[in-house]
């Protein structure tokens, strides 16, 4: 399983996922869309028994949801995912399914062509194959 993958997917979910209620299940599914918001809380739902298990990997899901974007953090969540997964087998093959679903060929990510072109605060970019999942502003074309 590509621990960096998951940590990047589940990140920006975290701040609605640590205070899992309706009203934050309305807005990640209006932020995120319904099917990745469906997929994150699918993952959160096998995850978070084994993180309320290792105080230390809940203490660092919490900080990643208090700031997702901060990289540091994101660094030590993948860490400590990377050590939980590798001691819960059956945990990392129950997430790698719930990740394959959707996915081109049943394999997240694998299809994914990523080209990003930045100057003077535009960034011009073309992504085929898998699901986009991030903060956009400004104008998106096909």
């Amino acid at each position: 399983m590509n621990i960096a993958v998951l940590t990047a997917f589940l990140s920006p979910f975290l701040p609605f996922l640590v205070k899992l209620g309706e009203k934050a299940a309305d807005t990640a599914a209006g932020k995120f869309g319904e099917d990745a918001w469906n997929k994150a809380k699918a993952i959160w739902s096998k995850l978070h028994p084994k993180l309320e298990a290792k105080k230390d990997v809940k203490v660092v899901a919490e900080l990643v949801a208090a700031d997702p974007e901060n990289e540091p953090r994101q660094a030590l969540l993948q860490a400590e995912l990377k050590t939980l997964l590798e001691e819960n087998p059956d945990l990392a093959e129950a997430i790698i399914k719930i990740m394959q679903q959707d996915a081109p060929d049943g394999t997240p990510g694998a299809q994914t062509i990523q080209n990003v072109i930045g100057s003077k605060n535009q960034v011009i970019g073309q992504v085929y194959g898998g699901n986009v999942f991030g903060n956009i502003e400004g104008n998106v074309t096909k």
